[in-house]
């Protein structure tokens, strides 16, 4: 499934929504970075690979922006392990 993933700078988070219902995660900004706080799938959702794909956006959008990042986020933090080719973007932290 291709989501249609949207940037909600009024909740600070990027989001798409799948049969009404939201996945996210959620961030925090700071002068030339970002952190990534929390990412939820609805319990009807998971196992789909939606966090996966949430977290792929999100590192691509870091990367474009040219923003550092701060994985706080368990899921996007393990995301960044499996996937060294977001290594350079949390270099320093």
């Amino acid at each position: 499934m291709e989501l249609n993933i949207k940037h909600n700078e009024k909740l600070h988070r990027f989001e798409a929504e799948i049969d009404g219902e939201f996945a996210f995660i959620e961030y925090s900004r700071f002068p030339d970075g970002i952190i990534f706080n929390h990412t939820e799938v609805p319990q009807a959702l998971e196992g789909q690979g939606i966090a996966a794909q949430l977290a792929k956006y999100v590192l691509e959008y870091a990367r474009r922006e040219h923003l550092r990042v701060v994985p706080l986020c368990p899921y996007v933090n393990a995301y960044v392990k499996k996937h060294p080719e977001y290594n350079e973007l949390t270099q320093g932290f």
